[in-house]
């Protein structure tokens, strides 16, 4: 059976500008949850896109339900692909790129592996994933969800989370999160270039950060 949820309601578009002037490294220095696992990589070597998690977990054989859903997608969605612990066939490829480009989805995360990286990288489609491999998905009619919770590299999706992703990695976070953590996002940032700016005028990294005077504070503490 293939259990057929509704849409999500979409981030609204001025969250999800500001989220996309973040990078996901910046806020891995400060928040420490929702960060899907590396190994859930870019296909692109320089990417950013900020969107919404639309879900979708497939069998290991049955790819039916991701393209049925190329019919209800909207610009801005973030596919998010539960593969249910397949690491063999890949469910996303030329095809799926060329057609997802024209709609405007804003990219797909894959627990899982896609095909087709040529195309993928000739597009310039946003696409993260385990790998590549040439064995694909078909028109198996076994069946698969769309618009559940999934689990996608050691951290839950819901329908309609807020998804920003880059080459450095891909981070899920709740709509009411985004602003809070976009604006200190955006200060971080912009407390780094300051900092750069010194050590470009000569100061001394360790001396503008601290970290040599807080070893000395702790090996004195003995």
């Amino acid at each position: 059976m293939y259990q057929l949820n509704d849409m999500p309601a979409q981030v609204a578009p001025e969250r999800l500008e500001q989220l996309k002037q973040c990078e996901t490294a910046t806020i891995g220095h400060f928040h420490t949850h929702g960060f899907i696992e590396p190994a859930i990589a870019s296909m692109l070597p320089e990417v950013r896109i900020a969107g919404t998690a639309v879900t979708v977990s497939l069998p290991p054989e049955d790819g039916t339900l991701l393209n049925h859903l190329m019919r209800l997608v909207r610009p801005g969605d973030v596919l998010i692909v539960h593969r249910q612990g397949d690491r063999h066939r890949a469910c996303w490829g030329g095809v799926m790129t060329e057609v997802a480009s024209r709609l405007g989805v804003a990219g797909v995360v894959i627990d899982g592996m896609a095909t087709d990286a040529l195309t993928i990288r000739d597009k310039q489609f946003p696409v993260w994933s385990r790998g590549v491999a040439s064995l694909t998905t078909r028109f198996a009619g076994i069946g698969g969800a769309l618009n559940v919770p999934v689990s996608i590299g050691g951290v839950v999706v819901n329908p309609g989370d807020a998804i920003l992703a880059d080459e450095s990695g891909v981070i899920v976070m709740a709509p009411e999160e985004v602003s809070a953590i976009a604006s200190h996002a955006i200060e971080v940032q912009e407390a780094e270039e300051v900092l750069l700016a010194k050590i470009a005028d000569g100061a001394c990294l360790p001396d503008l950060t601290g970290s040599s005077k807080l070893i000395e504070e702790v090996n004195a503490r003995g």
